[in-house]
């Protein structure tokens, strides 16, 4: 039975850090190495896209104390729980989708996003890429570390399964709903290119999982 997605998040709140970290192959791996991907300039303006409770921000918070995070996600049990972890620091939370919630034009220098946005397909990414693109500064880049699909065979199937799914429980489209459909990483750089990044390089892998590094 699909959940809708920010029912999902909030329903295993209890224990979620411990499983993301502990469950998830490598992920005391990804996170600080994201972490360390990010700016590490004073007062660096950063947005984390799906921010849950912040695993990598306290890694980030260890390397550059003085960051200043704008933090987007669905959950308000997520949320609740970042600023309890974090209750002094410059944190700006906004509960919502990020694909609809403004981001403002040439405002960060970096957007980052981490293990949240393999439950979208190419077409509906790339508007979301572009948004974040216009968010950057001149020099600013997005850090994406996420999960893959393996081949296009495996995106394929999982996207037919949700299809399969949806079609079951009646769910009208436009409603997020918890599934993994993850892109293979040649379709997510195609997004990323198509929404007018300069450059895409993958730096960091760890498995399925890997990190991107977009120039604006």
């Amino acid at each position: 039975m699909l959940e809708k997605m920010d029912e999902f998040f909030n329903n295993r709140l209890d224990g979620y850090d411990e499983h993301q970290l502990n469950v998830i192959d490598d992920a005391k791996s990804f996170y600080p190495f994201t972490a360390k991907c990010l700016p590490q300039t004073s007062e660096a303006e950063v947005l984390d896209l799906g921010c849950g409770t912040g695993l990598e921000l306290g890694y980030y918070f260890n390397l550059n104390s003085s960051a200043r995070i704008t933090g987007i996600d669905l959950s308000e049990g997520m949320l609740s729980a970042l600023r309890e972890k974090f209750p002094n620091k410059p944190i700006t939370l906004l509960q919502g989708s990020y694909f609809d919630v403004p981001f403002g034009n040439s405002c960060y220098d970096a957007v980052v996003s981490v293990e949240s946005l393999h439950h979208f397909t190419k077409d509906e990414k790339k508007p979301l890429y572009e948004k974040i693109r216009r968010a950057l500064k001149k020099d600013g880049y997005f850090i994406l570390t996420d999960y893959f699909a393996s081949s296009e065979e495996e995106e394929v199937r999982c996207r037919q399964e949700l299809n399969r799914l949806r079609c079951q429980q009646k769910i009208e489209e436009g409603v997020f709903y918890h599934y993994d459909t993850p892109l293979t990483v040649e379709h997510e750089i195609e997004a990323l290119l198509a929404a007018g990044f300069s450059s895409i390089k993958v730096i960091g892998k760890w498995g399925a999982t890997c990190t991107l590094r977009a120039e604006k």
